[in-house]
């Protein structure tokens, strides 16, 4: 049975102008297949009637306990959830296989589009406010048309981009918070090249200010871009990473994708 999206269906229409090339680079990668979607166990994983669990690659949606002890589940979880089911349970899914289409879990990572009309789903996820853009180096395709749709959710204040816990920190007031994952603007005060590894520091003390670390083996993929990481210095950029203690708070990139020059 199809579901009634209400007013959330209406905001494809944010993204329909993207939805040509979308469209072209999702038939670009390879097929997994059309199978119907059994169950969906959080707001980016679901269990297919094959019995196969898929990852929905490059987002990341609000995290449930899933019988992980001592965990919290983050605020939205349940809504999420609850969105990717009005979404695609029990609708037959297109998968789209990105270049590494298995994670360590043994979860298939694929693109989802749904069979009766082609939505995308994790752009419907990201429109939503449900979710945000979470690539890695090795899977980093539709970043752009993911990344144009976060910000939209972001400045509507849709889903997690209404509430405090979900808010783009600042470099200056990012307090040392490990084990988070955290969307950061900031100017770099200073760039410098350091025992194989580029350091974009944020504030005058790098023991306790926010840095970003690029290691030597990551370096190449800013280059193929044309993105000079030594030349950050004085620019505004926004940073998205799991929040480390190296000295203060520190993100290590290691792709492209997760840079954002706000200005130069």
């Amino acid at each position: 049975m199809r579901r009634s999206l209400g007013f959330f269906g209406l905001i494809s229409i944010l993204w329909c102008w993207m939805m040509p090339a979308v469209a072209q680079d999702l038939a670009d990668l390879p097929s997994g297949g059309a199978l119907k979607v059994a169950s969906v166990v959080d707001g980016d994983t679901v269990v297919l009637d094959d019995g196969r669990q898929v990852r929905l690659v490059g987002i990341q949606a609000p995290k449930l306990a899933l019988g992980r002890a001592n965990f919290t589940p983050w605020p939205l979880a349940e809504e999420a959830k609850a969105a990717l089911e009005q979404l695609i349970a029990g609708e037959t899914v297109q998968l789209r296989l990105p270049p590494q289409a298995m994670d360590r879990h043994g979860r298939v990572l694929a693109h989802l589009v749904r069979q009766s009309d082609g939505a995308w789903v994790q752009g419907e996820m990201l429109s939503r406010g449900m979710a945000r853009v979470y690539t890695f180096a090795d899977n980093r395709v539709l970043a752009a048309p993911m990344l144009t749709l976060e910000q939209q959710a972001r400045t509507a204040k849709r889903g997690m981009w209404a509430i405090a816990d979900y808010a783009v920190r600042s470099s200056e007031d990012l307090r040392l918070d490990p084990e988070t994952f955290h969307i950061v603007e900031g100017r770099v005060l200073d760039a410098a090249y350091i025992k194989d590894r580029v350091y974009l520091n944020f504030g005058p003390d790098w023991r306790t200010d926010f840095t970003i670390k690029v290691k030597k083996r990551d370096i190449r993929l800013f280059d193929t871009l044309g993105i000079d990481l030594l030349s950050m210095t004085g620019k505004a950029i926004r940073v998205r990473g799991w929040v480390k203690a190296e000295n203060g708070p520190m993100i290590e990139l290691d792709h492209p994708e997760r840079l954002e020059v706000l200005e130069p």
